[in-house]
């Protein structure tokens, strides 16, 4: 495993982290066996960064998190969950101070601590970045205690642009992959030049580019996959990047010649977003304790060649971006 400064906070973070999201739900039926599993086995391959947050399966996956890292004892690792999406309805003039604070200490109670690393609002409507009162309340956290830092996780560039204006952001959460390569253009540029951290999600477009999925494969019916694909439930590019299915499964095969025969596709997938400096760290979700190993295998491979970053760029630009780019 490799490791990577974590923006202005002072710590450094492995660079591929775990993204318990399909710990606590929406991921299909995940069983607490395998989930605490699949957490281990991340943090016994020198994973040292783990994204949770409060909504997954309703405090689940924080809860799964404080309970394996109690029986492990030892240095803690960093922790980073986010609040806001508990909200219904989800607008901005939910992100006040009274339910903040309200998030923030469930949280406290559901991760077992006294402080928690990192809390990032969790993609709150845009209106949101355009209140200094929000990042205000974050900042009285801190002198109370209850927090070390916060940041922000966005759905849009335009955002995570908007957030890094305010001083005391200390990481911003994108969606970063082959098929979402717009990031790269200037965001990551303002964010390493303000020195904040880089929090990457989604990189394997909710599993397309591990290249097992095709026309056939099926979801259970609480999987996001089955449910948001037409963005029902949220934002829909946090459901195959927002690519169709059906032109996303067609690229992926043209990324597999690509692919050398010593690694997985998802590893490929993983080091393809290592490759930018500006990443601070990467968060693949795992289901199991084989998945988890296998993603952080995903940080010690070799570089990828400069011909075939070009030909990963060309495939991007001719055939995804026009489904992508501007949206998000």
């Amino acid at each position: 495993m490799n490791y990577r400064e974590f923006g202005k906070t002072g710590r450094s973070v492995s660079d591929v982290g775990f993204g318990a999201w399909a710990i606590g739900g929406s991921w299909g039926d995940v069983s607490e066996t395998d989930a605490r599993a699949a957490l281990n086995a991340a943090l016994d391959a020198g994973t040292t960064f783990i994204d949770t947050a409060d909504v997954y399966g309703d405090g689940r996956s924080e809860r799964i998190i404080a309970d394996v890292l109690k029986e492990r004892g030892g240095e803690r690792p960093f922790v980073a969950t986010k609040a806001g999406r508990r909200l219904s309805p989800h607008v901005s003039e939910g992100y006040n101070k009274e339910n903040l604070v309200s998030f923030v200490d469930r949280s406290l109670g559901n991760l077992a601590t006294d402080c928690l690393d990192l809390v990032q609002l969790h993609c709150p409507p845009t209106e949101v970045y355009y209140r200094p009162d929000v990042f205000e309340a974050l900042e009285s956290f801190i002198k109370a205690g209850k927090i070390r830092s916060y940041g922000v996780s966005v759905e849009k560039v335009e955002e995570g642009l908007k957030a890094i204006e305010y001083p005391g952001v200390a990481s911003v959460q994108i969606i970063y992959n082959i098929f979402r390569q717009r990031p790269a253009d200037l965001f990551f540029r303002e964010a390493k030049r303000r020195g904040v951290a880089v929090i990457v999600r989604v990189p394997l477009a909710s599993g397309l580019l591990t290249g097992k999925m095709n026309a056939q494969t099926t979801f259970a019916a609480d999987d996001h996959r089955a449910f948001n694909r037409n963005g029902e439930a949220f934002d829909k590019g946090e459901t195959f990047s927002g690519v169709p299915y059906d032109v996303a499964l067609e690229v992926v095969e043209d990324i597999r010649r690509l692919v050398p025969g010593d690694v997985t596709m998802a590893q490929f997938a993983l080091r393809w977003i290592l490759m930018n400096e500006a990443v601070s760290t990467v968060i693949p979700g795992a289901k199991n304790a084989d998945q988890a190993h296998a993603n952080a295998l995903g940080s010690s491979l070799a570089a990828i060649s400069p011909s075939a970053m070009e030909k990963l760029k060309a495939i991007y630009e001719s055939r995804i971006a026009s489904h992508v780019h501007q949206i998000w």
